[in-house]
């Protein structure tokens, strides 16, 4: 049975953390969407992600049989008419979710019945079906051909990416990092950021010709949750490649329901069947050389969330000489996060202020590739006033004044996007090909007990 939340789940009124703060919003604004995993949070030590209710995600080819195992198990209905969406409760409608049997990049989903949770449905397909007698009906299936979907998140739910809430800083303070002295470095390379979207009233001379989706976070002099990030990232790329050309798209929050009236988008967070859609119109219609991505999630699949690996092997891939560089999350831990984990993927941790030690809040690992300021940043941001909804400032309001001072990998991503952009202008390198050359030199420049390290000149 779908377990109470209202009983069970963290409350942002008793959030003693920005990470339990984060978490307790996420599921009061849209629990009736998410299942909080992994399934024994309770025990384990907190929730780590959140996967979309009511659907599993099966490799195609084992579509049929996963349905029988879940029709067997009393899991999912017999006739698509008992696998209709259900009502919420209070007659709500459910939000737009895939429909039972649709396939995104040869994986289908298939819906569970609307008393049933995810990880039942998990749990019947990884270990198999078995009679009274202990007789087996039905082999298990892999990790790797059943998962959950994944929401993605510029908020990971242990500790916050963005590391913290944005600072105020005084206006004209030079960025941090400091513009560098090439100006022309990064030119003639494209560089698209998925992300909130830009402010178009930032006047910061640097992101001038920076162009993108209008951030829907920033409206009427007020400055929403997590509005401004997508700012803030672009001014970091053109702070290190000054002449590149910046794209960023309102690819972060996507829609997650629908109202009568309009579309209503969850502040900083994607399921990962509406990034990989941002994702592939990013390439196809921007053709970018280095894509730029501060978001990710943990995942119970070892080799990480299914719907976005199928979409690297099956659609990323085939484009020759684009980069994806992504954050590797906020948690000081060990466990990947993607897709900045994934094979291919430049995964970037952050170092601290200081230059000289990775951050207090970077994860770390051999998944992670390299490392780049992203403490104390100091960059463009919307003018206006922003309520500050974490603790210990929690209601608390601020004037901002077009720049603010922030911590996270978030931003230490977007520094090797510029890094990346700025190599490819000067050797005609493309982007992996660049990327992987100031991997190895960050190698040789290693610092011990760190790792690869990356700092503008």
């Amino acid at each position: 049975m779908v377990v109470n939340r209202e009983d069970s789940w963290p409350s942002s009124a008793n959030a003693r953390t920005p990470a339990e703060a984060q978490t307790a919003m996420v599921l009061e604004e849209y629990g009736d969407y998410l299942e909080p995993g992994p399934p024994d949070w309770r025990e384990s030590g907190g929730i780590r992600h959140f996967v979309r209710r009511g659907f599993v995600l099966v490799h195609d080819g084992y579509a049929d049989r996963a349905h029988e195992m879940l029709v067997a198990a009393g899991i999912r209905g017999e006739r698509a008419a008992e696998r209709a969406a259900a009502l919420l409760p209070g007659g709500r409608r459910r939000p737009e979710e895939p429909v039972d049997g649709d396939v995104r990049y040869g994986v289908r989903y298939l819906r569970v019945g609307p008393e049933r949770t995810v990880p039942e449905a998990l749990r019947v397909l990884h270990e198999g079906l078995h009679d009274g007698g202990g007789r087996r009906l039905h082999d298990p299936l892999g990790p790797d051909i059943a998962s959950a979907e994944h929401l993605l998140h510029l908020a990971d739910h242990s500790g916050v990416c963005p590391a913290d809430e944005p600072g105020f800083v005084p206006p004209l303070s030079p960025p941090d990092p400091p513009i560098v002295a090439d100006r022309s470095a990064g030119q003639g390379i494209r560089i698209v950021v998925i992300d909130t979207g830009l402010d178009p009233a930032v006047s910061a001379p640097w992101l001038a010709g920076v162009t993108g989706d209008p951030d829907p976070g920033v409206a009427g002099g007020v400055i929403n949750r997590y509005a401004g990030h997508g700012t803030f990232i672009a001014g970091v790329i053109r702070t290190v490649a000054p002449a590149a050309e910046v794209i960023v798209r309102a690819g972060l929050p996507g829609v997650l329901f629908q109202t009568g009236r309009a579309a209503t988008n969850p502040p900083g967070t994607v399921f990962e069947r509406d990034l990989v859609s941002a994702l592939e119109r990013c390439l196809v219609q921007d053709s970018p050389d280095i894509i730029s991505l501060s978001a990710g999630t943990y995942s119970d699949t070892p080799g990480g969330p299914m719907l976005l690996n199928a979409f690297n092997d099956r659609v990323l891939h085939r484009y020759k000489g684009v980069v994806l560089v992504a954050a590797a999350g906020n948690d000081a831990a060990r466990t990947p996060f993607w897709p900045a984990a994934a094979r291919g993927v430049v995964g970037v941790g952050a170092l601290a202020a200081n230059r000289r030690g990775r951050a207090r809040f970077s994860n770390l690992g051999a998944w992670v590739d390299v490392y780049a300021p992203g403490e104390q940043l100091i960059n463009a941001f919307p003018t206006g006033v922003y309520t500050y909804t974490e603790p210990p400032r929690r209601g608390v309001t601020q004037r901002f004044e077009g720049l603010a001072r922030w911590s996270g990998t978030s931003f230490s991503t977007p520094v090797v996007a510029g890094l990346i952009a700025a190599r490819m202008s000067r050797t005609g390198e493309s982007g992996p090909d660049a990327a992987a050359a100031l991997i190895a030199r960050a190698r040789k420049d290693a610092i011990p007990g760190v790792g690869a390290i990356l700092v503008p000149a």
